[in-house]
């Protein structure tokens, strides 16, 4: 089991023609993400071509928004690559779509941008959970990725890893890749952030193939 992500999650992502958008599109295809295309207002109706394992080079649209993506491929999940002043209007328009899942990686976003973002969600009632900004994201090992966590570091496992520090989830994850992960999530560390500790520990606690939970602080945080 998981939690938030699994094989069947249908990815976009959000500044898939930039630089780091790019590079980490080809890293979540590697490691079996079901990316499904991107989404730059201004290439729409273009494409560009990864590497898929198992099928070779692969064709990804590039749509106008995500409320197209999700029309036109039952995209679920949008990992956002895009610089920080554009943070918040890419979020606000995933929230519009109503995309169940947003990660933002983006480091940098102004404080009161992600405040604004988080309190637009809560007014929509919450359809769209946020994980970032400034976080690694998501992955559940041998299903899919979404953000920038190395897929090679551990396996599948029936331990759930929730964390404040990038660095040091990758750090737990390989110290105990001997037992594996069902999810690790990384949350970011920005004082406004989407998804909490709480929330990811009760997700944890309600899979019954999640039976043990390792938590991450950071120096100088009490979210712990």
């Amino acid at each position: 089991m998981s939690i938030y992500l699994n094989k069947d999650s249908k990815v976009i992502v959000q500044g898939i023609t930039g630089g780091e958008g790019s590079k980490h599109t080809a890293l979540m295809l590697k490691a079996g993400t079901d990316v499904v295309g991107g989404v730059n207002a201004r290439k729409a109706g273009t494409t560009v071509t990864h590497e898929k394992p198992g099928t070779g080079e692969v064709e990804l649209p590039v749509f106008g928004s995500v409320a197209e993506a999700i029309e036109k491929e039952g995209a679920n999940v949008s990992v956002a690559f895009v610089p920080p002043k554009f943070t918040k209007d890419a979020m606000i328009e995933a929230i519009d779509a109503e995309i169940p899942l947003l990660v933002v990686i983006t480091e940098g976003v102004p404080v009161g941008d992600a405040a604004e973002a988080w309190a637009y969600a809560k007014s929509k009632g919450n359809k769209t959970r946020i994980i970032g900004p400034n976080c690694p994201g998501i992955i559940t090992p041998g299903e899919a990725l979404a953000g920038i966590t190395p897929a090679n570091i551990t396996g599948k496992g029936p331990i759930g890893l929730v964390s404040k520090s990038g660095t040091l989830t990758y750090q737990m994850m390989f110290e105990l890749n001997d037992f594996g992960f069902s999810t690790a999530i990384g949350i970011g560390g920005d004082p406004v952030i989407g998804t909490t500790h709480i929330d990811a520990l009760e997700a944890f606690e309600n899979d019954p193939e999640t039976t043990a939970i390792v938590m991450i602080g950071e120096i100088g945080g009490d979210a712990e």
